[in-house]
């Protein structure tokens, strides 16, 4: 165990990551606690409460039905408004898990001076109310889905392994920007930013077999590439001819995230009690 000291407070962090998983499974209440408040948090004082979760994603969908399908006169397969809520499925959790994970270690800072727990938990537990938002999606897609009259294969089976690498990917970038936002603050302008960008960059709008074969490769590199591409698979049935060649790379790319995310936040984390 190392002991770092401040004038604010005495932090003891374990020094090997088998140590400090250990620790981390020892504070699982603490988690869970955590999440459910940043649940109700979320929903608190609001006139519509859990109707803002389905609004967003079927404006969202509105928007780009209109953009992409009416005045960009995209190909599709499939019916658009399915196609581009099939993208949304991991879209939203994955913006608003990050969203709400980077500036959990900013927004917990009384916490974090105080006493100790495993920093990490915060940005984990932060996005707990992402799932609100995949399983509401999920309920709208199936509706869409039926009035579509499109097929729901066995293929769903493999839906909960595509959401966990939404979510490890989710949660990975949420632990590396909340680590760099609390000693970055430009990071809380540059995060949004960085997602209203994504949204349109990513293939949510439009099919990724609009994309040249020879930029697949550097295209891919966006880990919401894949994972979208393997939603589309699941749901749709829908695979193009660079399938597996994204996501392989998305499963490298969230596997290099996951790794220096982890790396960077223990390497900081004991000077977080000095910088909120």
């Amino acid at each position: 165990m190392s002991i770092s000291k401040n004038k604010k407070v005495i932090l003891i962090t374990p020094e090997s990551q088998i140590e400090y998983s250990k620790v981390l499974w020892s504070y699982k209440d603490l988690l869970f606690f955590l999440a459910w408040r940043d649940i109700l948090i979320r929903f608190k004082q609001t006139f519509l409460g859990f109707l803002w979760v389905a609004i967003k994603p079927i404006l969202t969908m509105l928007i780009m039905f209109l953009v992409f399908s009416k005045i960009a006169m995209m190909p599709s397969g499939a019916p658009y408004p399915v196609l581009i809520f099939t993208a949304l499925l991991p879209w939203q959790f994955f913006a608003s898990g990050v969203n709400d994970s980077s500036n959990s270690l900013i927004g917990n800072a009384s916490l974090i001076s105080k006493i100790y727990f495993p920093r990490i938990i915060l940005p984990i537990s932060a996005v707990a109310p992402a799932f609100i938002d995949f399983f509401v999606s999920l309920i709208i897609l199936l509706i869409l889905m039926l009035w579509y009259e499109q097929d729901i294969t066995l293929k769903f089976l493999v839906l909960p392994l595509a959401f966990m690498l939404i979510f490890i990917l989710t949660v990975s970038l949420g632990i590396l920007l909340s680590a760099l936002n609390i000693k970055f603050r430009d990071f809380r302008y540059i995060i949004p930013i960085f997602i209203q960008f994504g949204l349109y960059l990513s293939p949510v709008g439009f099919s990724t077999n609009i994309i040249p074969d020879h930029w697949i490769v550097f295209y891919s590199l966006n880990p919401m590439v894949g994972i979208i591409d393997l939603f589309r698979w699941i749901i749709l049935g829908e695979a193009n001819k660079n399938f597996c060649l994204e996501i392989i790379i998305s499963l490298i790319v969230t596997t290099f995230i996951l790794i220096v995310a982890a790396k960077y936040f223990k390497k900081t984390e004991k000077y977080f009690s000095d910088l909120v």
